[in-house]
């Protein structure tokens, strides 16, 4: 309907040409870091989700198709389709938000459980993929103890927001954990893993069946998976209890979480300096193994 001020003006619509569908409407969903994301309404009713952000390297998005793809093959966890993909942005299936009861996260640590037990001969991925704006780099590695200290602790030492961050005492303290990590961590065998595994990145199917998003996967220790998740909170212990009933994890598991939480942290560290206030923590882990 026309106003005195002229007709009004249409509702904004992200990255229309990946759309597969006429849309009447956007509402801008919260949780993700790097790209904005959109729950839009199509004309023919249906909802579905948008990612899209400009300046990301081209292959980000098909990375993260694959990796959905990975997973769901394995025939052990949901995860949403794909429906469109290109170079700047992707369409997926639109689910709920995951809720709080302890059903569903029983239900969610099954099937993580279920995942972990998808074993593989080395650890690393086919390709190269990003964790958040930044490279995951997944060269083909026989050694995961060299695999996590090479290619996901040491390699954000190079990061300009990590340099800022850190003094030289605390580089060392990093390198001197990497060459220790033996001694602090038991030999694992590489199983297929989300890759970043947090409360956010679980969301709910009508039926309430778990579904996984935003994927960095890898073939990692399953701890290294865990990790994410016990430390980052929010998650019922009834996730865990679920795990272990379905894949009983080694004693002292909750201890190896802090060291093996240090890929976050500086992770975060590289994308936003102490944006997320997690610097303290970080120094902290660091002192802990001297």
């Amino acid at each position: 309907m026309e106003t005195p001020f002229g007709p009004p003006d249409p509702p904004f619509v992200p990255a229309p040409h990946l759309l597969p569908g006429a849309a009447v409407g956007a509402v801008p969903l919260k949780g993700g870091s790097v790209n904005e994301v959109w729950l839009v309404t199509l004309a023919d009713g249906r909802s579905v989700v948008v990612k899209t952000t400009e300046g990301l390297p081209a292959a980000l998005y098909r990375r993260e198709a694959e990796g959905l793809d990975a997973l769901r093959a394995s025939g052990t966890v949901l995860t949403p389709r794909v429906l469109e993909l290109g170079p700047d942005g992707m369409v997926l299936e639109a689910f709920d938000p995951a809720p709080a009861d302890a059903e569903f996260w029983e239900r969610a640590g099954h099937a993580v459980a279920a995942l972990h037990g998808t074993v593989g001969d080395r650890f690393g991925w086919a390709a190269d993929g990003w964790l958040g704006r930044l490279p995951q780099r997944n060269p083909w590695t026989t050694d995961g103890h060299a695999f996590f200290a090479e290619h996901r602790l040491l390699r954000y030492l190079e990061e300009p927001l990590v340099r800022r961050v850190l003094a030289d005492g605390e580089r060392a303290d990093l390198e001197r954990i990497c060459r220790r990590l033996p001694d602090l961590l038991p030999a694992a065998p590489p199983v297929l893993t989300h890759g970043d595994l947090w409360r956010g990145n679980v969301v709910a199917r009508p039926d309430g069946a778990p579904v996984f998003i935003d994927p960095a996967v890898c073939w990692m220790w399953a701890e290294a998976d865990l990790s994410m998740m016990f430390r980052t909170g929010g998650v019922p212990a009834r996730f865990f209890d679920a795990y272990q009933e379905s894949r009983p994890l080694d004693a002292g598991w909750q201890d190896r979480t802090r060291l093996l939480h240090l890929r976050e942290l500086l992770s975060s560290t590289a994308h936003v300096g102490d944006g997320y206030k997690r610097v303290g923590e970080l120094r902290a882990t660091l002192r802990a193994y001297r």
